[in-house]
Formats: structure tokens, sequence, C-alpha cells
């Protein structure tokens, strides 16, 4: 897959069907990016913490929410995506690049990666240790809309 790049500037698409949002050749990446866009309107304080460098927990791995044992995870693309929408920044992924941000609340290095084996190792390691923490529920169960 080419690198997607997307200006800020430019409108956020409507009518779209699911296929040319999900299927198209950015796999979603670009809807990513709109939804963070507007995120950051229905949530300034979430684009206030994403300009100040946090890496908050939002509908995709790559979010943390404290400092885990292991000062280092994996997190998904479209995380990465949604993420500079927030910020209000131009879409710029390439996806045979991995990238690393350290979120500046907690000290957490997360790698983005299109590979998904890596989210898939990486998401037993952090179950496994967030349970062990605090008993909370295992990422990836359901928990409130960003939206609603």
């Amino acid at each position: 897959m080419a690198r997607i790049s997307r200006s800020i500037n430019e409108q956020i698409r409507t009518g779209l069907s699911w296929e040319e949002r999900w299927q198209a050749d950015d796999k979603g990446l670009i809807s990513c990016w709109e939804t963070g866009r507007e995120l950051a309107s229905a949530k300034p304080e979430l684009a206030e913490a994403t300009q100040n460098g946090e890496l908050p927990v939002t509908n995709w791995k790559g979010g943390v929410s404290r400092t885990l044992k292991k000062l280092d995870k994996y997190g998904a693309l479209q995380y990465l995506a949604q993420w500079q929408g927030l910020r209000g920044e131009d879409l710029k992924i390439d996806p045979a690049q991995e990238v690393t941000i350290t979120c500046s609340r907690t000290s957490m290095v997360v790698t983005f990666t299109a590979d998904i084996s890596k989210l898939i190792d990486a998401n037993t390691d952090e179950t496994a240790e967030e349970a062990e923490q605090d008993g909370r529920p295992a990422p990836g169960v359901p928990e409130q809309s960003l939206l609603s």
C-alpha cells in the first residue's frame, strides 16, 4: 500500500458506502483521520490531550490510560490516523513504515504498525498485565462510544 496523505484543508467526505470508506486503497485510514477531526470538535479536551503529546484511549488500539510494567506496546495505524485528525494535522501515513510515539503523560512508548501479528501478540501480553494490575475488563471489551 502506498503512502496515505490528505490535507487538513480538505472537506470531510460524506455519502460514502461502507466499502468506499473501509475497503478502498487506504483501508479506512482516511475515515479514521476524518473521525479524529470530528472528535476534535465534539470533544475538545481529547483534542487538547493529543496536542499535548498524549495518546488517549480511543476505539483503536494504541492509546494508553496508564503506565504498564512493560513500557512499550504496539498500536494500529488506524489509531495513528485518528490521532493525527484529533491534532488537526494533515494525514501522513506510510503503511510500510512503523512510527513510534512516546506518550507525554504516561511515558509509554507506542509503535504504530500495519503488522497485525504484532498487534495480536501484544494484546495477549497487555490483557494479562492489565487484569493482573487491577481486575478491569480486558482491552477490547466494549465501553461507551467516544461519539455518544
